[in-house]
């Protein structure tokens, strides 16, 4: 399994439009679910900081996410541009294997 972890800070009058992009259903989903090898995508919000997020992205191997993103780069790029107004911090945690 190959999974990505992102964490972002997203402002109040935002947060309902972010979950809609980057929960389990929302537009990423949707675009990663165009490869077999996309497992699953899960939002967390921080217990205890608002507005705080972490988001999982699982697929079946580093190999799988990497062809994905050569196959659908133009389509990633657009929506992340889409999407760059819905947060005000973004991090990329890592990216690991397991």
């Amino acid at each position: 399994m190959f999974v990505v972890i992102w964490q972002f800070e997203i402002a109040e009058e935002k947060l309902a439009a972010f979950e809609a992009a980057y929960g389990p259903n929302g537009a990423w989903a949707q675009l990663f679910r165009t490869s077999p090898d996309y497992l699953g995508t899960e939002l967390l919000r921080d217990a205890y900081i608002p507005g705080a997020f972490l988001t999982i992205d699982r697929w079946a191997s580093e190999q799988a996410f990497r062809a994905f993103r050569k196959d659908h780069d133009p389509d990633y790029e657009s929506l992340d541009r889409r999407c760059d107004a819905l947060t005000t911090r973004e991090t990329r945690i890592g990216a690991f294997t397991g």
